[in-house]
């Protein structure tokens, strides 16, 4: 119980920290390639987490790396931070974070699937009505379907690997060790994008301040989620990713005059509440 707390405060902090990310990634593509944002963001993240790594006496290259789960988690590290942060540069902060917390539900989904974790009816019918709540926010009819926010599902399901495929990493690794193979895959991906996007741009002194900070908050924010995920249990820890909404929709409204619409607000209510029922429910079940 102490470690699933344990694990618990550090997905809220972890949370905090990503909307903070996420906002200023919104910033800085209004001047500058996705492409070219990735890169940098995984370039100053892989060199700090590297840092990190020597100054704990820890080696970078082990073994573990060419590790099947490690492999895997690399490939939905890509895959998830693509897409996410193409949502945020073509899609709005509210409506992509709002998707997002789908995230939970589909960890729990691969919890239950692949490490066995106990989840009974009443949280399959969380998950359900959770996953109704984001179609609610795709709203998938003609008239008002907006294709950009596929690119947050997708985002969303290659986090949702990455978590449990961290769950599933050798015990022997560090979190400074998975923090410094999950930020280097994102140079050669951004560096790809980049020059499909048409290459560089200049960034400005106002953007490169934009890069700066969210290279350190995104090395905080990373740390914290992967020491959340390897505490406790992962049906209790994962629904504490809810809070990056409210962090988020604050953050929207303030620096980006968003104004989120009232079916995106209803969908946002609607899979935030599965998953503290769902979390409710797990606390009921789990063993004094």
């Amino acid at each position: 119980m102490q470690e699933t707390l344990r694990g618990s405060l550090w997905m809220v902090v972890a949370m905090a920290g990503f909307a903070i990310e996420d906002s200023l990634i919104k910033q800085a593509s209004t001047g500058l390639p996705v492409g070219e944002i990735m890169a940098i963001f995984g370039f100053g993240g892989w060199f700090g987490f590297l840092l990190l790594t020597w100054r704990r006496g820890q080696r970078a290259l082990v073994p573990e790396i060419l590790h099947p789960t490690l492999l895997l988690r690399a490939a939905t590290e890509i895959f998830g931070r693509l897409f996410f942060t193409l949502s945020l540069a073509y899609s709005t902060l509210a409506a992509t974070s709002a998707i997002l917390q789908a995230t939970p539900l589909a960890v729990t989904l691969g919890a239950a699937v692949f490490f066995g974790e106990r989840v009974d009816w009443r949280r399959w019918s969380a998950i359900l009505v959770g996953f109704f709540g984001v179609l609610l926010i795709l709203r998938p009819l003609p008239q008002s379907f907006d294709p950009a926010s596929l690119l947050a599902l997708f985002g969303m399901l290659g986090f949702a690997g990455r978590d449990l495929a961290t769950r599933a990493a050798p015990p022997r690794l560090s979190h400074l060790q998975l923090g410094v193979y999950g930020f280097f895959v994102l140079i050669p991906t951004g560096l790809g994008l980049m020059l499909w996007e048409g290459g560089a741009v200049l960034p400005s002194p106002q953007q490169s301040g934009w890069l700066l900070a969210t290279i350190l908050v995104g090395i905080g924010a990373y740390y914290a989620l992967t020491s959340a995920m390897r505490l406790g249990a992962v049906s209790v820890v994962a629904p504490f990713r809810y809070s990056r909404l409210l962090f988020a929709l604050i953050l929207a409204v303030l620096l980006f005059g968003e104004r989120p619409d009232t079916l995106t607000l209803i969908g946002a209510g609607i899979v935030v509440a599965s998953g503290l029922f769902m979390l409710r429910e797990t606390r009921q079940t789990a063993p004094a």
